[in-house]
């Protein structure tokens, strides 16, 4: 698995860790629809969250969530889409954002972003 791989691997089980702590429910990790992958489907109460995780070992190329643009988020958008069509129960839903920094195995920053977009 590639370092690139192995990064966004161990940021989602950290933010999986972190939403569980936090009364999340997770639904799913790596949900794929074809080509769209959502990195975390998760339940708070009667609410549907779609999370995107990003996870740097520094700020070279700015904060995290930064790398969440316009074109990613109807990526995100259109993933929801084919998400809902499966599972049309859901009437609440939000976008969400998880920020990590990590400093060798530990986090240094992790930020949630709740309602990041739509």
């Amino acid at each position: 698995m590639s370092k690139h791989k192995q990064t966004g691997a161990k940021g989602e089980q950290i933010a999986v860790d972190f939403l569980k702590k936090q009364q999340y429910e997770i639904r799913y990790t790596n949900w794929y629809s074809g080509k769209k992958e959502v990195d975390i489907i998760a339940t708070l109460g009667d609410l549907l969250v779609f999370v995107e995780v990003k996870t740097r070992y520094d700020y070279t190329f700015g904060f995290p969530e930064e790398s969440v643009t316009p074109q990613k988020q109807q990526y995100l958008k259109s993933a929801a889409d084919a998400f809902l069509e499966e599972h049309p129960t859901y009437t609440h839903l939000r976008f969400d954002i998880i920020s990590i920094i990590l400093q060798g195995d530990t986090v240094k920053e992790i930020k949630h972003f709740e309602d990041a977009f739509f």
